[in-house]
């Protein structure tokens, strides 16, 4: 059985949201994320007509690179900054650096003088403000509603992200069509008002971090580092989220797929880019409900990972829009199960004075996978072409998880009656 039986009555799917603080960043966020998403498709979009043709691949995957380095530089650190720091103020710092980042990606478009060069210098830019806010965000949620409805906070952090990722790039296919991409650029600075607004009015908050003070230095980034590696667990989660996504990646050619392949154009691109969103939102509406219920929980885990795979090989293949669409519908519902029961098994493992150091380790492993996916994928469009960059990467993700699923049997069979215990 995948699902426990469960006699009693489940708990609502939407009862994190009766607590006003995480409504109030739930809302912001959902506002927020769906700007960023419509900027991240529409830099994908952007790139790929500044570029020869003969260079789109290798282009496209230089705007994953552009994302990563800061990622990898900064995670630990901010980290630490998350678990010594007030985790509200530090958003707040993070969202105005955000929305600075955007007025001159949008000022420089409007004019007319933007260069591929700027483009990947803002991304860099605003993925080390994403290094700091996110860490933050994290750790900022298990502090907004009581331990027991953590889980169900997660899936509807799920539901939210998946929502906006739905809704931003469907809108940016539209606005580039209508507009350009400069409009879509003016939406997405507005949009971190909202979490601005948000963070502004929460009231009654718990003194964050609770624990003894964290000093910020390398005692402190080895502790947090020391915690991941040690705990069988967390760390399993990691490897199977980095080494998944690094081989199934394949959104930064999908402008190729739209423009050369599928022959759809700036809607269907929206459309396609929103289609691991749609399946996603499904999936994690299902999860809200039905999260407290799995009792295998390793094992629903790896099987939503080889879907993921399977479906981004049938994505490769497929010449067809709408059976493209479903396959990338398929794998962002397995990815969005995946993410779930990962996220779930690792706040609750996880001790709240290392929860901002354990989501920056985290980091590395969700942001570097599919950054450097991006970045592997159009290395090989470049030179064997996009149809085999897919299909191949599809087949990595399969038997990368085989392998992990094989080497960590504590994985496979942890279930949901057993106590987190790190090594």
């Amino acid at each position: 059985m995948l699902v426990s039986n469960v006699n009693a009555t489940p708990p609502s799917a939407f009862v994190a949201l009766r607590y006003r603080n995480f409504q109030l960043l739930w809302i912001g966020q959902l506002i927020s994320l769906a700007g960023t998403r419509m900027q991240v498709a529409a830099i994908l979009w952007h790139v790929s007509l500044l570029v020869a043709p003969g260079r789109k691949g290798i282009a496209l995957g230089f705007v994953g690179l552009a994302n990563l380095i800061p990622i990898l530089i900064l995670s630990p650190v901010s980290g630490v900054i998350a678990d010594a720091r007030d985790r509200r103020r530090t958003m707040l710092v993070t969202q105005t650096c955000m929305i600075l980042l955007a007025t001159v990606l949008a000022t420089l478009t409007f004019r007319g003088s933007v260069q591929v060069w700027q483009i990947y210098l803002l991304t860099s830019l605003g993925a080390a403000a994403s290094a700091f806010d996110g860490p933050a965000r994290q750790a900022l949620i298990p502090n907004l509603v009581p331990r027991k409805h953590l889980p169900n906070a997660l899936s509807l952090n799920t539901i939210m992200f998946q929502l906006a990722s739905v809704v931003g790039p469907s809108l940016a296919g539209v606005w580039i069509a209508l507009f350009g991409v400069v409009w879509v650029y003016v939406f997405n600075a507005a949009s971190f008002l909202a979490v601005i607004a948000g963070l502004l009015l929460m009231r009654d908050l718990p003194n964050i971090p609770a624990a003894a003070p964290v000093r910020i230095g390398r005692k402190a980034v080895g502790e947090g580092l020391r915690f991941v590696f040690t705990s069988p667990m967390i760390r399993s989660t990691m490897l199977v989220d980095f080494f998944a996504t690094f081989f199934s990646s394949a959104t930064a050619l999908l402008p190729i797929f739209a423009q050369d392949i599928l022959k759809v154009g700036a809607k269907g691109y929206g459309w396609l880019y929103a289609a691991p969103s749609v399946g996603a939102l499904a999936s994690s509406l299902a999860m809200a409900r039905l999260i407290d219920r799995i009792d295998r929980r390793g094992a629903v885990l790896l099987r939503a990972v080889v879907i993921y795979g399977l479906t981004t090989v049938v994505f490769g293949l497929s010449r067809s829009f709408w059976l493209t669409f479903l396959c990338l519908a398929a794998s962002g519902a397995a990815d969005s199960v995946s993410t779930v029961l990962r996220n779930v098994i690792r706040q609750l493992g996880t001790p709240d004075h290392l929860r901002g150091r354990m989501t920056g380790v985290n980091m590395v492993f969700f942001m570097g996978g599919p950054q450097l996916g991006e970045l592997e994928a159009g290395a090989v469009a470049q030179w064997c072409g996009a149809v085999f960059s897919v299909i191949s990467g599809g087949i990595g993700c399969l038997l990368i998880t085989l392998w992990i699923a094989a080497a960590t049997p504590a994985l496979r069979s942890y279930r949901r009656e057993e106590p987190f215990i790190p090594a």
